[in-house]
């Protein structure tokens, strides 16, 4: 991510101690702002290492005897700046695609977690809510799976850190929901698979933090363009002969209402941490985006309502 001179002059974006590591997470105690290496988790939020100084400085004799005879070992520093969440989602998506190679397993396995808004329909006779979420484990093949995961990699290096390992995931999860809630919405009775969804909310939340701390985010506007508009311009071309718009947009296969849905989802998770950052707001940073889940649970109960 490219930064502009206000972002690099403020040093609340960087670890205090390493300045060259940006970071979005602070220490709960002095609000100082510390990348991975330097931090400690707490009961709430993380730890700098002086406030950890400070605390076992400030410790009793009684504390400091405790402490020695109670734990097993010292409280666990988090070493690395590696995107292990990332890498966990990239495994578990690569292990269904593999499983389903397995002849006649793959089409269950599709069958199984694929979307489509009829299993939320009470009329249909079979719910299976399940599939909001499972959508982004299954794809279409190889080159599918591959481009959304190389975009899941790239992006969630770079995020993954800056958030934290629950906000992201946070954020990868919601962001699935809201894709398969927008399909519902636009395009209900179609199926849909993949994690295009959960990858646009990544985008999303992308563009509002890095336009919050100060980031050079044309870039990444330019990217969330392209990538939403190339469907259109490729129905478009396709429809040059016949003239029929929708029907080479819908024979594009690319379902751009989830990358909609997971586009103005992501962004509005990016927005709830960018203007929840303390950690006193913690509680207010949970309450918003149990609010933003309910919302989008409850927008599912328009098709139910509409399409009889």
């Amino acid at each position: 991510m490219s930064t502009t001179d206000e972002f690099r002059r403020n040093s609340d974006n960087f670890c205090y101690r390493h300045p060259d590591r940006q970071s979005f997470v602070l220490c709960q105690r002095c609000m100082r702002t510390v990348c991975p290496d330097c931090r400690t988790p707490a009961a709430v939020g993380v730890i700098c290492p002086e406030c950890i100084a400070q605390q076992r400085a400030s410790q009793t004799p009684a504390q400091k005897k405790a402490q020695r005879r109670w734990a097993s070992r010292p409280m666990a520093i988090v070493s690395s700046d590696r995107p292990r969440v990332t890498l966990a989602i990239i495994a578990v998506t690569g292990l269904v695609y593999i499983i389903g190679l397995i002849p006649g397993v793959g089409p269950l396995l599709t069958n199984l977690l694929a979307f489509n808004s009829v299993y939320l329909l009470p009329q249909a006779g079979v719910i299976q809510p399940w599939r909001l979420l499972t959508v982004a484990l299954v794809h279409g093949g190889f080159f599918h799976v591959a481009l959304n995961m190389l975009a899941l990699w790239f992006i969630g290096r770079n995020l993954e850190p800056l958030l934290g390992r629950a906000r992201f995931l946070t954020l990868y999860v919601v962001g699935a929901l809201g894709g398969s809630v927008a399909v519902a919405l636009l395009a209900p009775g179609v199926w849909t698979v993949g994690a295009s969804g959960a990858i646009f909310a990544l985008f999303g939340a992308l563009l509002v933090i890095g336009r919050h701390i100060g980031a050079d985010i044309r870039v990444i506007g330019v990217i969330i363009a392209i990538n939403f508009a190339w469907p259109f311009v490729a129905a478009g071309v396709q429809s040059i002969g016949s003239g029929d718009f929708a029907g080479a947009l819908a024979a594009v296969g690319i379902s751009w209402q989830a990358h909609l849905g997971g586009l103005a989802t992501g962004a509005a998770v990016g927005l709830i941490y960018s203007r929840t950052r303390a950690p006193r707001q913690r509680g207010l940073q949970i309450g918003l985006l149990v609010a933003l889940t309910v919302v989008l649970v409850g927008l599912l109960a328009i098709p139910a309502i509409a399409y009889v």
